[in-house]
This record gives C-alpha cells, structure tokens and sequence, in this order.
C-alpha cells in the first residue's frame, strides 16, 4: 500500500479473532482496511461473522486477539461512546417516551453541546432526513420508514468520522427498502462519511456499496467492488452467493497461461479462464452467469457450444428465465430479457447454446452442501 493510500485508511482491523467459547473462531483472522469516506458492505450468509466484526468495531464486543485501529489509535481500551461512531440498528432503538427531536439531541447532550448547537444540528439532521414537521411525534406516532430516518438522522446527528449500521432495512417492506437503499446512499454521497454496513442481502450490498467484503464461516473471502465481485468471483462460494450462477462439475484437463480446458462428466470439453484450479486430473468446478449464454443462432461464434433441451419458463416481467437441461445437468438457467425471446421457442425443444471463454470460469470444486 502507498504511503497517501495509508492515509486515506480510517480503520484497520489487524489480525482479529474472535471466540465465544475459546474453541470454535467466528471470525478467524480478519485483515481489513477501511478507507476513508467509503462505503463498504459486510456481505455473508447468518453466522459467516459480519455482525460479530461490526460489533468488535463498534466496542459492543472485544477482540479474543488481534487488534483494530481507528485513525491509526488502537480502539482495545476505549469504551463505544468514545469511538466517535454512529449506529443505526435494524430495530431502530429510538427511546420511545422522548419526542424525534430529543432522541436527536440525546447524542449532542451526552457529549456536552451547548443548547444553541443542539438545537441547530438537531434542526440540520431532521431537514436532511426530510422530517422537519415530524419533530414533536413520539416514536410510537411514526411508520416504520419514518422511524428508520429518525435513526438515520440520529447517527449522523453528532457528525462522527464512521457509521455503522447493521441490517437498519431488514423490517421494511420491499418497496420501501429499495427507496431507503437509495436514501442512504445519496445521504453517504453528500456527507461523506465513511460508512460500514451488514447485510445478507446480495441485491442490497451490489446497489449500495463502493467496495463489499463476502464472509465466510469467519473469513473475507473476496472483497471488490460490486461489479468485480459480480463479473470476477474468487473462487465459487462468492459465485454462487453473489448473484445466480450455473454450476458444472468436472476436472482440469489442462491449463495453458490464463486458459484452461475442463472435461464434464459425460466428456464434453469446456475452454475457460483458469481463475482458481489446481493440477490436471484435479476437480472443478465452472461457473457461467445465465446472462451470458447465447441461444440458436447467437450461440455460433462461441467456442464453448453444445445443445440444450427447454425444461420451463420462469416469466418476470421484464426478462424469462429458462431452464433447460444442459451436459447432463437439469438445472441449467438461462436468463433472457423479454424483447430479445424466441417466441417461437416451446418446451420440449432442442436447441444450440454458448457461451464465450472469457465468461466461463474454472474455480474450486463445489462443497457439498
């Protein structure tokens, strides 16, 4: 890392570890930089150890080793309400006997603002939020969205450096959470403040975040930014986490630089990027997104090309899913936007599908679920 990137880190777990039990590790050995001004994801399925490293950084829980650094100081010593950090919490936690206006000025009088201050940042938040009307309301008075921007606000209240947030959209309904997944990042795009947020939502952390981190029974195990995560998976937990993904299994044939060819099951051969894969002979696993494969005619120019059988059309809206059986598999997904279907197209048919080398990639082979 360059010196002005070493700069521009606001957090730094290094080497953390975390046991309830002293046995079993929820989170193994986790070495993290958080950049200033960024808004990263901890993305992962329940119990991979997000929330447990969130609430490390947050001080709602102690390292069992390691240590993490907030703006170059170690934080072991320090209680949460001396970090400088803001928590916005799925269940909101606002006090319910106090009006929105004093759940907002709670965090200033604790760290001793004059009133003049208080109730000029109190003012600021609430219109950032869009609820300046709603200051005298109780909690109880407010709908659930409404209640999430009073958290928001409340966070961001006394400005900290750093936000933490943990599943705050999880109660919302899905309309209202697509509109606040927004909120929240315009809100990030205008302060910017850094912010760290957990979800297990995939569809959440690709529309929100600069850069997502993908945990895995205690560990990173690719951290980019969204698109890269999407288009260039690690290896296949993150392909088949992130987004829907074909899976084919079979053995390295034989790897020549960045390319490899994979034999299947039945013996069809299969060109693909050599991303994570081992000796020839050895197992693994290919991953294609349904995106990206090409029907009939479209299907000519790819150098990976075999014939499929329609099983089901899976209608969305503005695109189908197809599912068809592909090289032995019966579960292989194509995904087509509604403009571009074959109408003519039925069950039962056998049809010639591709897909390009450079959209196939050979990883680790699959853990048996």
């Amino acid at each position: 890392m360059s010196e002005s990137q070493a700069n521009d880190v606001l957090v730094s777990f290094r080497g953390v570890q975390k046991s309830y039990d002293g046995e079993n590790l929820i989170v193994k050995d986790l070495n993290l930089d958080i950049r200033k001004g960024e808004f990263l994801t901890l993305l992962g399925p329940s119990g991979s150890g997000k929330t447990t490293s969130l609430m490390m950084l947050a001080g709602f829980e102690t390292p069992t080793a390691g240590e993490i650094l907030l703006g170059g100081r170690s934080l072991t010593k320090l209680p949460p309400h001396k970090r400088d950090i803001g928590m916005v919490f799925q269940n909101y936690a606002l006090f319910p006997h106090m009006t929105v206006a004093e759940n907002l000025a709670f965090p200033l009088s604790v760290r001793g603002l004059s009133r003049t201050d208080t109730s000029e940042r109190v003012k600021r938040a609430l219109s950032m939020v869009q609820l300046d009307s709603f200051r005298n309301r109780y909690p109880g008075q407010l709908s659930g969205g409404q209640q999430q921007r009073v958290a928001l606000a409340r966070a961001l209240v006394f400005e900290p450096q750093l936000v933490l947030m943990d599943e705050p959209l999880g109660a919302l309904d899905k309309q209202l959470r697509e509109h606040m997944q927004m909120e929240i990042k315009h809100l990030h795009q205008r302060l910017g403040v850094t912010v760290v947020y957990v979800t297990h939502d995939q569809g959440e952390a690709l529309t929100m975040s600069d850069r997502v981190a993908v945990f895995h029974q205690g560990e990173i195990q690719q951290i980019a930014e969204p698109r890269i995560l999407y288009e260039q998976p690690s290896n296949t937990f993150v392909a088949n986490f992130i987004g829907e993904n074909n899976r084919l299994s079979g053995h390295l044939i034989s790897r020549a630089g960045e390319r490899c060819v994979v034999g299947l099951a039945r013996g069809e051969r299969v060109e693909a990027l050599a991303v994570n894969v081992g000796q020839p002979g050895e197992p693994v696993t290919l991953s294609v997104r349904p995106e990206r494969i090409r029907l009939n005619g479209h299907s000519e120019a790819c150098p990976n090309r075999f014939s499929g059988r329609v099983a089901e059309f899976i209608y969305l809206g503005d695109h189908v899913r197809i599912r068809m059986e592909v090289c032995g598999k019966s579960d292989f997904y194509i995904k087509q936007p509604v403009a571009e279907l074959d109408s003519a197209l039925a069950v039962g048919d056998l049809v010639p599908l591709g897909w390009q080398v450079e959209h196939v990639r050979a990883l680790d082979p699959q853990q048996p679920d």
